[in-house]
């Protein structure tokens, strides 16, 4: 059976739906409505936040575009067509507020460090999935990349002789190769409560590597930034590397080969200054390419990098997400060999301590310090990208995997563990969907209830004040629907097994009534039980093949005995009838097609 060419898997039996499919459409229901509320609450007519007047420094727009980041992401997974409308709004009136506080210029930050960029630009990435049609968003696509890849005389962020990005301090207005006070006015609080940048701040006696220093005192605040203007402002750091999902997002509207060329470049040069330090991932180049140039030497000590302030989270973030666009353009998985490279090279600093193997997370004058279990979740997006018995067994090394299935929290910005619904996959807990989808739906219930308390005087609010209020948390959807791990939150791309079209209304998303659940993945394909919760209309589906078209289906097999449908080909339809429930076993050949954010009919 076929519709238009596109083969056909129809289910034309009635039957209870699972609790899971009521569950994930009540969720998404209330979602719908919240997030209507949540606007209303805490913008002005037009759209900017209820806040204060003056906003100074370099850091907070990632913040406040955070506060909305999973709005266009919702309406992409079937969220409401107000949702797509309120998501484009939300985006245009931060930039707005923003450009008027100081941090925004040209629509993007006039700089700042990737890590607050990949936090921003994540809720622009989402604007693809949600309709790559739009005019506006194409020609900012592309007119940010252009930024990063030398493209724009007024932000010459791009170095193409040295091939690297020239600052860590970096955006709309270029490289900035000298930090003023102002700029970490509003920041300094926080890293107030980090270990010293470096050992040898005047004043600050080190011999305790993870000494803190007060950035509130301004004497010592003076002795850092002078130190940090003269070792870690010139020059290229690992964090940049988040660059390259920027990059690429210009690529998937267009597929313009220069985009492709650039990432592929980049982590290359990455690729040859880890290899010309030994097999360790230096954590900062000097203005000419030379490792440890304004470091006396050291390979560690860089903005945001093995030492400072989080440590290896950052390194392995920075290399999985760039490894990861990398495999998206090319299909070749031995672009994540530097993040494998990294993540082995720890394992083999590892020790037992406090009973548990651990692996040093910071790098100091002293040597390796900051001993903790290794991270689950950069072994769980290794394992999910590449399905190879090699990074298969990256993870079984890891302790811990038999509790696994108990270890699913919110984190930040409505960030789901990984960990759990790994273990679901691998047959573990066959209850989680519906533990993930009630934890979700009170999790809503708690912001809303927060909300309605939240009495206080907006002008005092910090600036992180509505993430965790926003109340459409997506995180368990994107697991459940899709079979994927999410986002690396600091600005990855969404990678994913399937894909969801209304294609009655020629829109993104599970169609009205209808749930998914993916309750296996491998490397030869995904198990996928789609239901239609309403008993009084029909609905189609149509599936496809990865969040980017780059997977291929090859068939489509009825479980229990429904028979199997050829496809050979980015999507095929589910035809339910009323209340009708199919399981399919979905055979699939990875990363054989072009990426692109371009729907089924474009």
């Amino acid at each position: 059976m076929s519709m238009n060419g596109v083969p056909v898997a129809a289910a034309s039996q009635a039957a209870p739906p699972p609790q899971w499919a009521l569950m994930e459409r009540l969720l998404i229901d209330t979602m719908n409505r919240a997030a209507v509320v949540y606007v209303r609450r805490y913008t002005r007519p037009d759209g900017t936040l209820v806040w204060r007047d003056e906003w100074p420094g370099m850091d907070g727009s990632d913040d406040a575009y955070e506060s909305f980041t999973s709005f266009p992401l919702f309406y992409a997974l079937g969220g409401s067509d107000a949702i797509h409308d309120l998501a484009r709004r939300e985006w245009n009136a931060v930039t707005w507020q923003f450009t008027g506080y100081g941090q925004i210029h040209n629509e993007f930050d006039a700089y700042y460090d990737w890590m607050h960029h990949g936090e921003s630009s994540t809720y622009f990435y989402y604007f693809g999935l949600a309709d790559p049609t739009v005019h506006q968003d194409r020609a900012r696509a592309l007119r940010f990349a252009g930024m990063y890849i030398g493209e724009d005389d007024s932000a010459p962020n791009w170095d193409a002789q040295r091939r690297m990005i020239r600052s860590p301090i970096n955006g709309s207005r270029g490289p900035r190769f000298e930090m003023t006070g102002v700029d970490w006015e509003t920041h300094r609080p926080v890293l107030a409560h980090y270990p010293t940048p470096y050992e040898d701040v005047p004043g600050i006696d080190a011999s305790d590597p993870m000494v803190i220093a007060d950035w509130n005192d301004g004497e010592t605040f003076d002795r850092i930034l002078k130190l940090m203007n003269q070792r870690m402002v010139p020059g290229d750091v690992p964090l940049n590397l988040n660059a390259t999902s920027l990059v690429t997002n210009a690529y998937l509207y267009t597929g313009e080969e220069k985009y492709r060329t650039w990432v592929l470049d980049y982590l290359d040069a990455w690729e040859e200054r880890t290899r010309r330090n030994g097999g360790v991932m230096p954590d900062n180049v000097g203005p000419n390419n030379i490792i440890g140039e304004q470091m006396g030497g050291k390979w560690w000590g860089g903005y945001y990098g093995w030492r400072w302030p989080h440590g290896a989270f950052i390194i392995l973030e920075s290399t999985l997400i760039a490894g990861s666009n990398a495999l998206l353009l090319t299909g070749d998985d031995r672009h994540l060999d530097l993040h494998r490279s990294q993540l082995d090279y720890l394992w083999e600093l590892g020790e037992r301590r406090d009973g548990a193997f651990q692996v040093p997370h910071r790098r100091g004058d002293a040597g390796w310090f900051t001993y903790r279990p290794p991270d689950p979740r950069y072994y769980i997006h290794l394992d999910y990208l590449t399905q190879s018995a090699a990074d298969r067994d990256r993870l079984h090394h890891l302790e811990g995997r038999e509790r696994w299935h108990e270890q699913s929290r919110f984190g930040k910005g409505g960030q789901y563990s990984p960990q759990a619904w790994h273990a679901y996959l691998n047959g573990s807990n066959p209850d989680l969907p519906e533990q993930m989808l009630s934890a979700t739906y009170l999790e809503v219930c708690r912001r809303m209830e927060r909300m309605r308390h939240d009495d206080g005087d907006p002008s005092q609010w910090d600036v992180h004040h509505w993430q965790d209020i926003n109340p459409v948390a997506c995180e368990a959807l994107v697991q459940l629907t899709m079979g994927s791990p999410g986002v690396i939150y600091h600005g990855g791309l969404l990678h994913a097994s399937l894909r969801y079209f209304d294609p009655a209304l020629r829109r993104p998303g599970l169609p009205d009534g209808v749930a998914a659940l993916v309750s296996r993945i491998d490397s030869d394909g995904v198990v996928v039980e789609l239901a239609n919760t309403d008993a009084v209309r029909s609905r189609d589906v149509l599936v496809q093949a990865g969040a980017f078209g780059e997977h291929a289906f090859t068939t489509a097999r009825i479980v229990d005995g429904g028979g199997e449908t050829p496809v050979d080909g980015k999507h095929f339809v589910a035809r339910l009838a009323p209340g009708a429930t199919i399981r399919l076993e979905l055979g699939m050949r990875r990363y054989t097609h072009t990426p692109s954010y371009a729907f089924p009919w474009h």
